[in-house]
C-alpha cells in the first residue's frame, strides 16, 4: 500500500486585504483594455486604513478615473461601512502612474523587423492533475470554494454579520497521489462586534464557529463527495473583529500561492494582477497551464507539469519542458517537443491564440486564476485534446 502523507493549501475572500489590491490592480487594467487593448499596465495598489495608494507604469492613450475605479471596487467587495477601518466613500485614494520605460518599450513592442518579445525574463509553471474534474489538485479547490462560499453567505445577508476579510485552509491526506480524505479545516473570517448578543466572548466564539461550520464548510464538504474528519477550527485566536487593511495592509501580488496551485506545483516567482498579458509573468503561466491541462485531458500523463522562460525583449522561449512524475504515456522530453510542435509560445502567438487583450481580468484576482469553468479563461480549455491524443498512437 503506497505509503500516506498529508498536504495542504489556503485560500483568502474577495475582502483579504492582498486580494483587495489585486483585484483594484485589475479592475483598472480591465478598464484600459476596453479601451486601448494595446495599453501596457503594471499596476501596483496599495491598501491601509483608510488608504489606498495606486503606483505604477501605464502607457495608453485612454483616461482612467482610478479613485472611481479604486472606490466601485471596495463597494463591490463589501468595505462600505467606515466601522471597516476603510470604505468605498470615504477612503483616500492616491497615485503615482509613469509611462511604461522606452528601453522597455524598444524590445517588446511590435515593429518593422521586429517582432512581439517577452515585456520581461522569467521562467513560468503550468500544472495539471486528474484529482478533481478541473484537472486541479483538491486541496487548493476546496480552500477556494471555502472562501468563495464565506462571501456568498455574507453578501446573500444568510450569515449578516460576517465581514469581508477571510481565509481558509485545507489538509488532506493522501495515499501516495490519490486523495482519500480531508483531515483537517481552518477557517479565518472577520465578523461584526457581536458582545452585545454574547457577553461572554467564548459564547460569541462558540456561535460563530457553529454557524460557519452550518452554513460555509459542511456545504463545501458534502458537494465534493470527499470523505472528511469533522476537524474545524474558526477563528483560531477567538475573535476577528478588526480586519482587511485595517488590521493587515495589502499589496498587489502577495498571494502568487493561493492564485496559482496551493504550493502544490512549482511557481516561477512573478505575480499576475496588474499586469497587461505582454508580460509573460501572467500571459505565458496562462499558457502554461493550457498546455498542462490539454496534455492531462489527452491522456498523456496523469499529471504534468511545464515550464516555460522567456528572456526580455525576445519573442522565442529559451526552455520548454514537461514533468510528469512518472505517469507520462510518453518520455518527458517527447512531450516536450510535441509542445513546441503543436502550440503556440510567442508572446504575441500566446495573446492571440488565448484572446487575452480583452477586460477579462478582475475576475481572476479573486478565487484563483485556475480550475474555473468560466468562458472568459480561454487557457482552460480543453481544445487541443483532440490532436495531442494523436500522439498516443
Amino acid at each position: 500500500m503506497p505509503a500516506r502523507h498529508l498536504f495542504t493549501s489556503e485560500s483568502v475572500t474577495e475582502g483579504h486585504p492582498d486580494k483587495v489590491c489585486d483585484q483594484i490592480s485589475d479592475a483598472i487594467l480591465d478598464k484600459i483594455l476596453a479601451e486601448d487593448p494595446q495599453g501596457r499596465v503594471a499596476c501596483e495598489t496599495l491598501a491601509t486604513t483608510g488608504l489606498i495608494l495606486v503606483a505604477g507604469e501605464i502607457t495608453t492613450h485612454t483616461y482612467v478615473d482610478i479613485p472611481s475605479v479604486v472606490r466601485q471596487m471596495l463597494m463591490d467587495i463589501g468595505y462600505t461601512k467606515a466601522i471597516y477601518g476603510i470604505s468605498a466613500t470615504q477612503a483616500a485614494v492616491l497615485t503615482s502612474i509613469d509611462e511604461q520605460s522606452p528601453e522597455i518599450s524598444q524590445g517588446v513592442d511590435e515593429s518593422k523587423g521586429h517582432e512581439q518579445g517577452a515585456g520581461d525574463q522569467g521562467l513560468m509553471f503550468g500544472f495539471a492533475c486528474r484529482e478533481t474534474a478541473s484537472l486541479m489538485p483538491l486541496p487548493i479547490m476546496l480552500a477556494h470554494s471555502i472562501t468563495r462560499r464565506l462571501a456568498q453567505v455574507r453578501k446573500s445577508h444568510e450569515l449578516a454579520w460576517l465581514r469581508p476579510d477571510g481565509k481558509s485552509q485545507v489538509t488532506v491526506e493522501y495515499e501516495g497521489t490519490k486523495p482519500v480524505a480531508v483531515q483537517k479545516v481552518v477557517v479565518a473570517t472577520q465578523h461584526d462586534d457581536l458582545s452585545e448578543s454574547y457577553p461572554n466572548q467564548a459564547d460569541e466564539h462558540d456561535f460563530i464557529t457553529r454557524e460557519v461550520v452550518k452554513h460555509v464548510i459542511l456545504p463545501v464538504l458534502v458537494e465534493s463527495g470527499v470523505e472528511f474528519n469533522d476537524h474545524f477550527i474558526v477563528n483560531g485566536t477567538g475573535r476577528f473583529v478588526m480586519g482587511g487593511p485595517q488590521a493587515d495592509t495589502g499589496l498587489t501580488g502577495r498571494k502568487i500561492i493561493v492564485d496559482t496551485y496551493g504550493g502544490y506545483a512549482r511557481h516561477g516567482g512573478g505575480a499576475f494582477s496588474g499586469k497587461d498579458p505582454s508580460k509573460v509573468d501572467r500571459s505565458a503561466s496562462y499558457m502554461a497551464r493550457y498546455l498542462a491541462k490539454n496534455i492531462v485531458g489527452a491522456e498523456l500523463a496523469e499529471r504534468c507539469e511545464v515550464q516555460l522562460a522567456y528572456s526580455i525583449g525576445v519573442a522565442e522561449p529559451l526552455s520548454v519542458s514537461a514533468d510528469t512524475f512518472g505517469t507520462g504515456r510518453l518520455p518527458d522530453h517527447e512531450l516536450a517537443k510535441m509542445i513546441v510542435k503543436e502550440f503556440p509560445l510567442k508572446p504575441l502567438e500566446i495573446i492571440k491564440h488565448l484572446d487575452l487583450l480583452r477586460p477579462i481580468y478582475r475576475q481572476t484576482a479573486a478565487y484563483g486564476h485556475f480550475g474555473r469553468e468560466e468562458k472568459d479563461f480561454t487557457w482552460e480549455r480543453l481544445d487541443k485534446v483532440p490532436d495531442l491524443a494523436k500522439y498516443l498512437k
